[in-house]
């Protein structure tokens, strides 16, 4: 990953494959997502605004999706969340994560 080529994030940093709004399906984007615990020391509430696809490439997440199950995400795991998903995230270690929006 080129970190010279990363931006602010959320929490943490991001680097674009495919911005959104990027092609003719505005909606579609993607990128790896870079966190350690220091970017984000306490849980947080997330609504998830696209469905979201994602694969831990290194690291440990905790995603509590409220009202269903909780995930301990970490290198090799997969997941997928719906448009509208309440969350709670959790970095638990620095996580490298790819993610697709769309």
């Amino acid at each position: 990953m080129n970190h010279q080529s990363s931006e602010q994030f959320e929490a943490g940093q991001v680097q674009w494959l495919r911005k959104p709004g990027d092609g003719e399906r505005g909606e579609l984007s993607c990128g790896v997502w870079t966190v350690t615990p220091e970017d984000a020391p306490e849980p947080t509430d997330l609504e998830i605004h696209q469905d979201e696809t994602l694969y831990i490439v290194s690291g440990h997440l905790r995603v509590e999706v409220l009202g269903g199950q909780t995930l301990e995400l970490t290198e090799g795991s997969m997941a997928s969340f719906n448009q509208g998903a309440k969350t709670r995230w959790t970095v638990l270690k620095p996580t490298v994560e790819f993610f697709v929006y769309s």
